[in-house]
């Protein structure tokens, strides 16, 4: 892509076409979510699994272990053992991730029962969306 500026400005517009395409399929299927929804409060999920999943799925990503081998040593003091350091460091990252999560989820919950109220309002959510990828995409292909 480099070395040849059509290359790179096809796949620019390429790209850019497929944002915008996108952004109107978003548009046209803004009721989607609002079915979602119906569905999820028809059926909903068993107390705690979601937990359990986030973690498993935490705990085996690979981009977790690799940012704890590349990231946290150069935290740990030279002259002490370096497993307990990384084990406590590893224990706080933990602890300030649930937290954050936590209130990521209560953001959630709260938001899930202001668009329960008023299911019509995840329409509205669905072409405000739609027209933030159709701008990003008209962006992009006007990019030099």
């Amino acid at each position: 892509m480099a070395a040849s500026a059509m290359a790179y400005t096809v796949l620019k517009v390429v790209g850019a076409g497929y944002v915008v395409y996108l952004g109107v399929q978003a548009i046209r299927h803004r009721g989607d979510a609002r079915l979602a929804l119906d569905a999820g409060l028809a059926e909903p999920e068993r107390r705690g699994r979601s937990v359990i999943t986030g973690f498993v799925v935490g705990v085996t990503n690979p981009k977790t272990i690799v940012f704890f081998v590349a990231f946290l040593p150069q935290f740990a003091a030279t002259g002490a053992p370096a497993g307990p350091q990384l084990a406590l460091l590893g224990v706080v990252f933990g602890g300030l991730c649930v937290l954050s999560d936590g209130a990521w989820a209560l953001a959630a919950g709260t938001a899930r029962t202001w668009f329960v109220r008023r299911p019509e309002r995840l329409d509205g959510l669905g072409v405000a969306g739609g027209v933030m990828m159709i701008a990003l995409g008209t962006g992009m292909a006007a990019q030099q």
